[in-house]
């Protein structure tokens, strides 16, 4: 069996590794677990169901409180028309999230689900970051476990890893200090794939963390994975900086450049080898370096997004079709073909 890459071997390859060589060895990686070189793609939507936050995460553009002029709740006729439209062009997953609501309690998130998961039931929801699934637990005065499973039974499919930022409670407490801590982020998750609800988990790199700090991110991912098995993906993605407070706090922080995703994108298809699936962030990155990432250890596009409001309102206006998608990872040598939620292949191009 193969040594498995540990956390000091991870860090040097960021910091001293030849970019062609890693690149090299991370494809190498990914024909390993997928040799059949089909990349994959899902057309879904994101809805964000509120944009009212107490968090204020400083690296956020989004978010809005309660009393703000342009502050909402979408209603559920809202919701139903955006699901219509993703109905219409062929989509199969709805990423649902949004602010922390300080006043949502699990009834309304159970109604909300149920009411989707009746009307909707080809539409998989993909919905509710951990520190939704915190909070709401919180306000409601129930477990996370009872939150999941209360989620699960309306019709709750799996959840997304937003918020996990970096996994460390240094860099957590400088961008975003009322944030739900590191544990707790990986107690979510664990309690979903105790559950049976599979998740993924993301990384947005590119405030103050340190090279060290990335790959304790990475170990920590891959230990929960060891335990559960519960994560289908990764995906790590830039920090969007405009209209941002942190931005205006700390102005050393400066914009990350493709190199820098590339290397990381590929240490963590190295360092992460019980996670199959590795998405690359076309969004944050643009359709070109997005195409890239699949000879740097991606093996899936990710979404067509046909609504994308939370990095986009930090800067990234980044757009992709289906057309597109298959054209690009055409043009590298591989097989498209569109998945769902779980990673079942639906149609081959």
């Amino acid at each position: 069996m193969n040594k498995r890459m540990s956390i000091e071997e991870a860090v040097t390859l960021i910091q001293n590794a030849d970019l062609k060589e890693l690149g090299k060895k991370a494809y190498a990686k990914k024909l390993e677990l997928h040799p059949e070189k089909i990349t994959t793609f899902i057309v879904d939507r994101n809805i964000n169901y509120t944009n009212v936050c107490w968090v204020d995460c400083k690296f956020c553009a989004f978010y809005r409180h309660g009393k703000d002029e342009d502050a909402y709740v979408l209603t559920f006729e809202q919701i139903d028309q955006k699901i219509d439209e993703l109905i219409a062009i062929g989509g199969t997953q709805i990423l649902f999230q949004g602010g922390v609501h300080p006043k949502l309690e699990i009834e309304w998130y159970e109604d909300l689900v149920e009411h989707i998961h009746q009307k909707y039931p080809q539409v998989t929801i993909h919905g509710f970051s951990a520190i939704e699934i915190d909070y709401i637990a919180k306000r409601s005065n129930i477990s996370i476990s009872d939150v999941l499973k209360r989620l699960k039974a309306k019709g709750l499919s799996s959840i997304p890893g937003a918020g996990a930022e970096i996994l460390s409670d240094r860099v957590r407490d400088i961008i975003a200090p009322k944030k739900l801590d590191k544990d707790t982020w990986l107690e979510v998750h664990r309690e979903a794939h105790k559950l049976g609800i599979k998740s993924t988990a993301t990384m947005m790199f590119g405030t103050v963390e340190s090279d060290e700090e990335i790959v304790e991110h990475f170990d920590a991912v891959r230990k929960l994975q060891d335990e559960t098995g519960g994560f289908r993906a990764f995906i790590l993605w830039s920090f969007q900086s405009d209209n941002t407070k942190l931005k205006e706090e700390i102005p050393t922080i400066q914009k990350q450049s493709s190199n820098r995703y590339l290397r990381l994108l590929s240490v963590a298809r190295l360092f992460l080898d019980n996670v199959p699936n590795i998405q690359s962030s076309w969004v944050t990155q643009g359709s070109y370096i997005g195409q890239m990432a699949l000879l740097f250890g991606a093996n899936d596009l990710g979404s067509t997004m046909m609504e994308e409001n939370v990095v986009s309102s930090a800067g990234a206006k980044n757009t992709m079709n289906q057309d597109e998608m298959i054209r690009l990872i055409n043009d590298v040598g591989e097989y498209p073909a569109k998945r769902n939620t779980a990673y079942d292949i639906l149609e081959k191009f």
